[in-house]
């Protein structure tokens, strides 16, 4: 079985480059990075803190 992560980028990223992140999910961990630096250090999150980030986001900017 590969260990190797499957990293992919966001479908709101544009292809004008800038700021996007990649993410690499796997059933324990969920991995972000930056996409222009992908050997630079790296966000590793519970599924469940990955989901009340992405949730958080979502929502906006609090009124």
């Amino acid at each position: 079985m590969s260990t190797a992560l499957k990293w992919f980028k966001s479908s709101y990223s544009g292809s004008e480059g800038g700021a996007c992140v990649e993410v690499a999910a796997c059933p324990e961990a969920v991995h972000v990075r930056d996409s222009k630096l992908s050997a630079s250090p790296r966000l590793r999150l519970a599924p469940q803190a990955w989901s009340a980030l992405t949730d958080w986001v979502r929502q906006g900017p609090a009124a």
